[in-house]
């Protein structure tokens, strides 16, 4: 399928223009004919996906049914976040908030605390505030059309769709960074966004919707990876033209590749005294995992000692290198004193966790 290239008539021939995923452009003596074949050649394309879908699919939680509230956690905690990172948390979360009721009834910090480690903390705000949302307006039952979730706290136009397709079977296209791609190859070319999600829409089928959308993503996943798709493993590579462009693979090796990483150091106190360790808390107003709690940093100006550990951790594109040193937190610092036990139920940042699970405090 060759994008937006036209093809010059030959003499006595009509006129046709192709658009690979858009339809045919046409003389209107010929739209019957070529309509139906447009049809035709969607309706297989889908098909095969499908199949393969149903055969190849990720046995992942998430997937066991199309409950709304479960659809709308797993699509929000997915945001930005691998899939093995939250095949663990999704379980947990849903075992302590199992209904979109006790979500808008739990504390801000119970839900961050079950959020900890997850990142991006700003998803659990909003998501709590939209549980309450829909308790309070909806009578706790989801809106089920991708125009009235988009009036939710924290749902754009993806979740959107994906959460409409997949609980409710509206025939919504969603685009993610997966299916991008996966667009992008088959017709061989970049795309504008408004083109991407026209193309979406345009292969979507009228029946399973939703195992649709989550097939397009579980493709690129799995099959169109970023740098070396497998295209010999592909259900549809009959349909796609990117795959005959190496060239075209290799701006996707370029993109991967050209995001530059930060890199930097922290050290933290870690002062334990009678089986509790001291804390601090981050600011109510701070741009990055507001209210969380996390151990003290030392500044620069403090004597360096031998840290008890050391250990990688990464935010978004930069990566630390954290030391770790048994002193103590340092006088003038408002923090707490907090036990094991309590800190499984604080809001902890990830790498404060990360820490006391390798310091063995839990």
């Amino acid at each position: 399928m060759d994008g937006h290239r036209t093809l010059r008539p030959r003499r006595g021939e009509n006129f046709i223009r192709r658009q690979s995923l858009h339809g045919w452009k046409m003389k209107p003596q010929e739209m019957p004919s070529r309509a139906s074949e447009c049809r035709a050649h969607h309706r297989n394309l889908q098909q095969k996906l499908l199949d393969w879908y149903d055969r190849n699919r990720r046995d992942l939680p998430w997937r066991e049914d199309h409950d709304s509230y479960r659809v709308w956690v797993s699509e929000i905690m997915l945001q930005q976040t691998r899939v093995a990172a939250v095949a663990g948390y999704y379980g947990r979360f849903l075992k302590r908030f199992p209904t979109v009721h006790t979500l808008a009834r739990a504390s801000e910090a119970s839900v961050l605390a079950a959020w900890s480690g997850l990142g991006y903390y700003r998803r659990a705000l909003r998501m709590h505030a939209a549980a309450r949302k829909i308790v309070n307006e909806h009578g706790g039952k989801f809106p089920q059309s991708s125009a009235e979730l988009l009036l939710l706290p924290g749902i754009g136009r993806y979740t959107a769709a994906a959460i409409a397709s997949i609980a409710f079977g509206e025939a919504v296209a969603t685009v993610d960074g997966n299916i991008e791609r996966v667009l992008e190859r088959l017709n061989g070319q970049p795309l504008t966004t408004r083109k991407l999600w026209d193309a979406a829409q345009a292969l979507l089928p009228q029946k399973r919707p939703g195992d649709f959308n989550q097939a397009m993503m579980e493709l690129g996943a799995t099959v169109c990876l970023p740098a070396k798709p497998r295209c010999s493993q592909c259900p549809i590579s009959q349909f796609c033209t990117g795959n005959r462009r190496a060239q075209f693979h290799a701006r996707y090796r370029f993109r991967k590749c050209s995001l530059r990483r930060n890199k930097r150091e922290v050290r933290y106190a870690l002062d334990l005294r009678n089986r509790r360790v001291f804390m601090v808390q981050r600011k109510r107003n701070a741009r990055l995992m507001a209210g969380m709690w996390e151990l003290p940093e030392i500044t620069s100006e403090r004597p360096r000692r031998e840290p008890c550990l050391s250990l990688r951790h990464s935010i978004t594109n930069t990566d630390y290198v954290v030391r770790v040193e048994r002193q103590r937190a340092g006088t003038g610092i408002n923090g707490r004193w907090i036990s094991a036990a309590e800190s499984e139920k604080l809001p902890l940042t990830g790498l404060s966790r990360k820490i006391l699970r390798a310091a063995r405090v839990i």
